[in-house]
């Protein structure tokens, strides 16, 4: 039996610090899931389970996913929070087909939220200890006492890890050290990061992006109305991005701002369904979950070459091959790392010795990869990055009458992660 996806949309994605810098990633996520029962026209009490993504957890609010679900369906539904990097909302959705194929739900919103303008600020691990043990002194002595001890540097705010906890090598360090290591130039990253911001543009302009999202009036007066992604540049050039300086070495290196995704807010869902439960309710869905793989490698190595590994196994388990693939979505983390998937899947020497196959996996044609742009122009909420992948997918899909798609995405910790997808 393979999953039904019946729907989806998302909000706009935007840059952090500005239109949702006010919001929560719960607020952002209702209102995804909101608008896509309402899309969908489908009544709440249908819902068996969500599942939601999310990778800057708020320690107030710890499971996600229970609280948007209690916004927006029957009191209930069970929900469940899920983590896995950037492919946080892909293993939401891939959580729900499990449920759909195992038998244990008919109808499943899966998807994810970031909103990386609100993440919390720790405190350091002197000052954590200090205040613990204040707050177990008996007199107000010994609470004086404790404090006593603190100093200047004690109280240094300290902000959520970007890098890899087992190397503490960031992303961008990983994707400058994959550029070195396969000869991927600064030219042609600038001109794939030019490739993403045009044809996010162009899908803009012509109402093909902005009609998978969901507009969003920005309380507390609802002045501000948000329709599209905002950092999509149509003014850009090879010119100016090749005018940056490069971030994470800066003397020798080719990974810019320009050619990397941004920080990013943004909400996605969409709705799972048993092809019985589809019919039932005389949906027609957009596609079918076909085939999935997560994989993973030391971080250590190529960190963000985990779409090289997934892919071939995805299309394995899908019973295709690339050569079947009539659109690609890739997560665009950096074109650096992009390009260095490319490269894997088109090597005879990377499919021998790495993936033990005969021949190589090759790609698509580029101009059916990431065809209304990528993260690097629409933006990358954590959380929601995968929700967008799989929507936008299917709506192309059907719009050039293809049958099979494939989504890729790389995540921390050196994990991969590939879905085939078919056409309804």
């Amino acid at each position: 039996m393979k999953t039904a996806v019946i729907d989806g949309c998302r909000t706009p994605f935007v840059k952090s610090g500005t239109h949702f810098a006010r919001l929560t990633a719960i607020d952002l996520g209702r209102h995804a899931v909101a608008e896509l029962l309402a899309r969908a026209q489908v009544p709440p009490d249908v819902v068996d389970h969500l599942v939601y993504g999310t990778v800057v957890h708020d320690p107030q609010a710890p499971n996600i996913a229970r609280e948007v679900g209690l916004s927006t369906l029957p009191k209930d539904v069970p929900a469940v929070t899920v983590s896995r990097a950037c492919s946080s909302a892909n293993q939401a959705i891939s959580d729900g087909v499990n449920l759909i194929e195992a038998g244990y739900a008919d109808a499943v919103v899966a998807g994810g939220a970031e909103c990386l303008s609100r993440i919390p600020i720790l405190v350091s691990d002197r000052l954590s200890r200090t205040l613990v043990t204040a707050s177990r002194a008996r007199t107000l002595g010994a609470r004086l006492r404790t404090f006593a001890r603190t100093r200047p540097r004690d109280l240094i705010p300290v902000a959520p890890a970007i890098a890899e906890y087992s190397t503490g090598e960031t992303m961008g360090q990983a994707a400058e050290r994959m550029a070195k290591e396969n000869g991927i130039g600064r030219e042609d990253q600038d001109r794939w990061a030019l490739g993403s911001h045009m044809k996010a543009h162009a899908g803009t302009e012509d109402g093909r992006l902005t009609a998978e999202i969901a507009p969003f009036y920005v309380p507390p007066r609802y002045e501000n109305t948000v329709t599209r992604d905002n950092g999509i540049r149509s003014d850009t050039s090879l010119e100016a991005l090749s005018g940056l300086r490069p971030v994470f070495d800066r003397r020798f290196g080719s990974v810019t701002a320009g050619n990397a995704s941004p920080l990013t807010d943004g909400a996605s869902a969409v709705l799972l369904m048993s092809p019985d439960r589809a019919h039932g309710l005389g949906l027609e869905p957009l596609g079918y979950v076909r085939s999935y793989a997560f994989t993973a490698l030391d971080p250590g190595a190529q960190l963000l070459q985990g779409p090289a590994f997934a892919a071939p196994l995805a299309l394995d388990r899908a019973g295709i091959t690339m050569a079947d693939i009539d659109l690609l979505e890739m997560h665009e983390a950096f074109a650096a790392q992009v390009l260095s998937n490319l490269q894997a899947w088109d090597s005879e020497k990377f499919a021998r010795e790495e993936l033990g196959r005969t021949g190589k996996v090759g790609h698509p044609d580029p101009e059916k990869i990431n065809v209304m742009g990528g993260s690097i122009a629409i933006g990358h909420p954590f959380g929601a990055t995968g929700g967008r992948l799989t929507i936008t997918l299917l709506n192309e899909l059907r719009r050039r009458d293809g049958q099979f798609g494939l989504v890729t995405v790389c995540a921390a910790g050196g994990l991969g992660f590939a879905m085939v997808l078919e056409r309804g």
